[in-house]
């Protein structure tokens, strides 16, 4: 909670009193960098537990890490990798959830890395945001809700997105595995 007396309006800074927000900057600076070292970490983490699952399977593929938003993403590209991400994905979801584990033994902290193999993840996404748009097309031409097949957590969080991007409301409902999203008409 702040203060009123630690508060500096803009008549203190105007007259030449400093203010503290110089301070604030660095240590707000420097928990968004322990934040990306973390981050950093975790990738680094979760690509040495690939590195070693692709030399197990005598698999080959080039690992990238990055930083998106507030989770790391680490790609395994370069091969063809298909018997790593499944049909629908099912394979890399499951490879995921054991990365995420791996890096949770060594870390003590719950990742939220995601992972993708081969642009899997990235095709998807242009895929579900286009069912997304052509469903809430659908449901504003017809006035019906529409109920879509169960999907993961990663794709209904798209499809969400893009109904919303098309001013309708959408939920998820049933359990897992079988949660699936249901698109409202607006209004």
């Amino acid at each position: 909670m702040v203060d009123e007396d630690d508060m500096i309006d803009d008549d203190d800074v105007a007259d030449g009193e400093e203010d503290d927000e110089g301070e604030e900057d660095d240590e707000a600076e420097e928990d968004d960098e322990g934040e990306l070292s973390s981050l950093e970490e975790e990738g680094e983490i979760a690509a040495d537990y690939i590195e070693e699952l692709l030399d197990i399977a005598d698999l080959d593929g080039d690992i990238d890490m990055d930083v998106e938003g507030d989770r790391a993403v680490v790609s395994v590209v370069g091969a063809t990798l298909d018997e790593l991400v499944g049909d629908d994905g099912e394979v890399l979801e499951a490879l995921q959830e054991l990365t995420r584990l791996a890096v949770h033994r060594k870390t003590g902290i719950r990742a939220r890395l995601m992972l993708d193999v081969g642009g899997f993840r990235a095709r998807r996404r242009s895929e579900l945001a286009e069912l997304g748009r052509s469903v809430a097309d659908e449901v504003e031409r017809t006035g019906e809700p529409k109920k879509l097949r169960a999907m993961s957590p990663f794709e209904r969080k798209i499809i969400h997105d893009a109904v919303a991007l098309a001013g309708l409301r959408s939920e998820s409902e049933g359990e897992e595995p079988n949660r699936r999203v249901v698109v409202f008409p607006g209004g």
